[in-house]
């Protein structure tokens, strides 16, 4: 999968597109496979990085929500344990079984929160993962011997899912791609083109690697941009009123010592009305999230100091060894796309929509209490916008989304096929490959570059589970055109460490200025963009 032997079939495709998509996270790259799957002709436009935003940012879930049960919202909870089971099935590379422990200290919380766990298991039915059980204390410390041992009394164990959120994404990019979608990163849509009667007939965008603008007709115009949803809609109706209410989510990272075990950690209510969550991810552990109403998203979101302060003391009160600031390996934040409430005959959630264009709230809210369910608009020019929603819930996104628009694009009707659909790299025993298995089949092309070079076996950092072949196939492979690409979504050393990330990054442009034909001015150019985006991840 090359850049630019997509920027030819691009070029090559004279007639209007069925359907050009407009941002490349989850929900934008689901909503292309589900349509190329489907026969429909497929553009997809990223104005940076596929994932560059909330889509790499996530808890790496893969659950129904828990908390979701609490609030009473069970129609979202069966939908997301029920994509959760599909995901796993057609994809079993990318997502694992994961072993949850609720400590108990309080009397309570034993029967209040195992009647929960247990509902939990009943909805999920044969989509389970795993039963719920209550643990006595012994057996919890077995499952996580770190935790607070004062006043501890028990545990519940229940089970859910576990995936690499951006390691998913490029999987799927791959999958809409094998079915005939065209996808490119760095193209920034920068308008739109209109008939006499305002109705949209396509975009215009700019490629931000060679300045080229370009022209591109479409039946249909997909809006999926997350939290720039609302920037995207004004770029048609510049008095849209605000749709999206976004919400950010801080994670720590942490040595493997604070959880030295394949169980997570579940904390079911925390001051802010909060789920936390520690869990062993890559060797590492992640510590999140916070909920924090923000005025506006930026594509590299920084967390604020009583965010992190926050999670330090959580954690801190139920771990023998609470975390301290000079602990943090990294830190990260994403901005959630939260759909604000509607008023008039718009519906939000599930996948409803009107013809209309429907104004958003302006009444702010505890971001915490606000829907995840997900919400499709039309507008009177026809721009349709898809968002909120999570990452388990992506595919049933994806397949609303394509039902709506090929019935509002005359399109001819096809059924969803993604159900059964295997993701890219599909294996049924990726555990042969070792740590390279959540490659997949595509595990098999790293080890052939290793035959042929075996200096590519090499560690990027002695402390990052990482090797040189992965940049070398993430250039050949998987479009990755900067060294940010490689260190934060193809490999996660970003995420994992971000010192040794930023200790990596000469050789890492060393060996994507060879893949991608560049010479020493834009290797050093390339560290020194990433050294700027790395500090926001140290403390």
């Amino acid at each position: 999968m090359k850049r630019n032997e997509m920027l030819r079939r691009m070029r090559e495709h004279e007639a209007p597109w069925d359907m050009v998509i407009i941002g490349g996270g989850a929900t934008g790259v689901g909503t292309a496979v589900d349509a190329a799957a489907r026969g429909y002709s497929v553009l997809l436009l990223e104005q940076d990085d596929f994932g560059k935003g909330t889509s790499s940012r996530s808890t790496k879930l893969v659950h129904g929500g828990v908390r979701y049960l609490e609030q009473g919202n069970i129609s979202l909870v069966m939908e997301a344990l029920r994509e959760r089971g599909i995901l796993r099935r057609n994809a079993p590379h990318l997502v694992e079984d994961r072993a949850f422990v609720v400590p108990r200290y309080d009397w309570w919380e034993g029967p209040f929160y195992g009647m929960g766990l247990k509902l939990y298991d009943l909805l999920a039915g044969r989509y389970g993962f795993g039963r719920s059980r209550i643990l006595s204390r012994n057996r919890t410390l077995d499952e996580i011997p770190t935790l607070t041992q004062k006043g501890l009394r028990g545990g519940i164990v229940y089970y859910d899912g576990q995936f690499d959120d951006a390691r998913l994404l490029l999987n799927l990019v791959r999958t809409a791609n094998d079915q005939g979608a065209v996808l490119l990163n760095y193209v920034r849509v920068t308008g739109f083109l209109k008939d006499a009667d305002g109705s949209i007939t396509g975009v215009v965008a700019r490629n931000r690697e060679s300045g080229e603008s370009i022209e591109i007709k479409a039946r249909a115009v997909i809006n999926a941009t997350g939290p720039f949803s609302d920037h995207t809609r004004r770029m048609d109706n510049p008095s849209s009123e605000a749709m999206i209410q976004p919400s950010q989510g801080v994670h720590l990272v942490l040595d493997s010592s604070f959880l030295p075990t394949q169980s997570a950690m579940m904390v079911p209510r925390t001051p802010d009305g909060r789920v936390l969550f520690a869990i062993p991810w890559h060797g590492a552990v992640i510590v999140g999230t916070t909920d924090t109403p923000v005025k506006e998203a930026t594509l590299e979101p920084r967390p604020l100091a009583e965010e992190i302060d926050f999670l330090l003391d959580t954690a801190g009160s139920y771990l023998q060894r609470p975390p301290k600031r000079n602990d943090v390996l990294s830190v990260f934040a994403g901005v959630r796309p939260l759909v604000q409430a509607e008023h008039g005959n718009g519906k939000n959630g599930n996948g409803n929509a009107n013809g209309t264009q429907n104004q958003g709230s302006s009444v702010k809210r505890q971001t915490s209490s606000v829907s995840r369910d997900h919400s499709l608009r039309g507008a009177a020019s026809g721009l349709i916008t898809i968002a909120g929603g999570k990452w388990t819930t992506y595919r049933k996104m994806g397949e609303d989304t394509v039902d709506f628009v090929a019935a509002q694009a005359g399109l001819p009707i096809r059924p969803c096929p993604t159900k059964t659909l295997n993701i890219h790299g599909f294996h049924a025993n990726p555990s042969v490959f070792g740590e390279l298995a959540h490659y997949g089949s595509d595990a098999r092309g790293i080890l052939e570059l290793i035959k042929k070079d075996p200096r590519l076996k090499k560690r990027l950092h002695p402390t990052l589970p990482h090797i040189q072949a992965e940049v070398v196939w993430s250039a050949r492979q998987e479009m990755a055109r900067t060294v940010e690409d490689v260190l934060s979504r193809r490999t996660r050393s970003l995420l994992l460490n971000a010192r040794a990330a930023i200790e990596s990054a000469p050789l890492v442009a060393r060996i994507l200025s060879r893949e991608l034909g560049q010479d020493g001015t834009w290797e050093k150019k390339q560290v020194q963009d990433f050294l700027e985006t790395a500090r926001g991840y140290c403390l």
